[in-house]
């Protein structure tokens, strides 16, 4: 195996008296290279987007959110609330309520959620930075931050003394409504601030504080819809989670972030395994120029060969020849085409030299794991492709 080895290099070392034979390796090595790059700078891409579409939800998602297992609300007794306060792996936690409303201002309506924080809110996540225009919620006032698409719909400004923001929530119970003021409570508030996250999020809530929106559903003192967690960074979430469950007497769920977005998680990993399959695809297209190259040098060096036999290699040994001279010209085409890669991700980030926006930069993401991933895929491929060229040796010999 060794001598097998060490001729195998001193054939990919070296040139072809052969013209046709030293452009048809060249030709190879230059796919190989191609494919290497262009799958770790796609992986790369990927993986910069993946991060800034979440870095939207991370804004708005705690680490974990403890709700109902069923029914909208549950309740939050004096006891549950100081072993929340002094578990060690939970530094903070929000109450929240959430409910779906009827928005209207100046004979313009909309549905929404309407979510009501409490002051912790604001310090577990980064949503006060999301308010681009007037301020975050006062405590215990008749306040509304809207998302940016509800005040274009309801074309409200911030501390607009037109009118009043109307929110309306349908009354439970059973039997024919005769009158439509019957079927619905109401409750006006002023409009404080207008945040921005994405385009889902924009559309959909309108926080106000938690006391207004408990008056405004007539819910008791006790009663949330969620409890929002921000847990120690050394923690372990599904210890915490275990905690949690027995905490409310496994009467709630415990969500991640994950989890909560789970739609979101599976289409960027869907769309990141279809590119890698597309761009693997390509790849393995380049790699028959490897099969040739090799093919071309089996039959290039027969009478190289037959030497070699009579002096007491088999032809397995040969065989090997053959397949690491492949191996090593997909190893080091992966290698060049990975440190190209990785030179033009690292200059995007430094130069941000392609642009989506006028001030935003094509996000990229650097990973050791997309490295990895490209090296053996390479490199897994070629020594394939190098065994299937190689197996033309036996036919060489007879």
């Amino acid at each position: 195996m060794n001598v097998s080895f060490y001729i195998a290099k001193r054939y990919f070392f070296s040139k072809s008296s052969n013209t046709a034979i030293n452009i048809i390796t060249w030709i190879a090595s230059i796919g190989v290279i191609a494919g290497a790059l262009s799958l770790f700078v796609v992986l790369s891409a990927f993986a910069g987007l993946k991060e800034f579409s979440l870095s939207f939800t991370n804004k708005f998602d705690p680490d974990l959110k403890v709700v109902p297992a069923s029914g909208k609300f549950f309740q939050v007794d004096s006891i549950q609330k100081e072993k929340l306060k002094t578990h060690k792996d939970i530094a903070l936690y929000a109450e929240v309520i959430e409910e779906r409303v009827l928005l209207s201002f100046n004979n313009k309506n909309t549905p929404a959620y309407i979510k009501g924080v409490d002051t912790t809110f604001q310090t577990i996540n980064d949503i006060q930075n999301a308010v681009f225009l007037g301020q975050w919620l006062e405590d215990n006032a008749n306040q509304v931050v809207l998302g940016n698409d509800l005040s274009r719909k309801l074309s409200v400004g911030v501390r607009d003394y037109s009118g009043f923001l109307s929110l309306y929530v349908p009354k439970p119970g059973k039997g024919q409504i005769l009158d439509v003021k019957d079927a619905f409570r109401t409750g006006n508030g002023t409009v404080v601030g207008i945040y921005s996250i994405n385009e889902e999020l924009d559309k959909k809530f309108a926080f106000t504080d938690i006391g207004f929106a408990r008056t405004l559903l007539q819910l008791k003192t006790n009663e949330v819809s969620a409890l929002e967690v921000k847990v120690a960074p050394s923690a372990d979430l599904n210890s915490v989670k275990k905690d949690l469950k027995s905490i409310f007497d496994q009467q709630v769920d415990v969500k991640d972030r994950i989890q909560l977005n789970d739609s979101l998680y599976k289409m960027l990993n869907t769309e990141n395994l279809a590119v890698y399959l597309i761009f693997t695809l390509v790849i393995i297209i380049a790699l028959f120029n490897v099969i040739g190259s090799i093919i071309m040098a089996v039959l290039e060096k027969q009478q190289n060969s037959k030497t070699l036999l009579n002096l007491g290699l088999t032809k397995v040994e040969i065989q090997r020849i053959f397949f690491f001279q492949g191996g090593l010209m997909s190893i080091a085409g992966g290698i060049v085409g990975l440190l190209l890669g990785i030179l033009l991700v690292l200059s995007q980030l430094q130069l941000e030299w392609i642009m989506i926006t006028p001030s935003l930069a094509y996000p990229v993401k650097l990973e050791w794991i997309n490295i990895l991933i490209v090296f053996i895929t390479i490199s897994g491929l070629g020594f394939l492709a190098s065994y299937i060229s190689s197996q033309s040796v036996k036919r060489s010999l007879h």
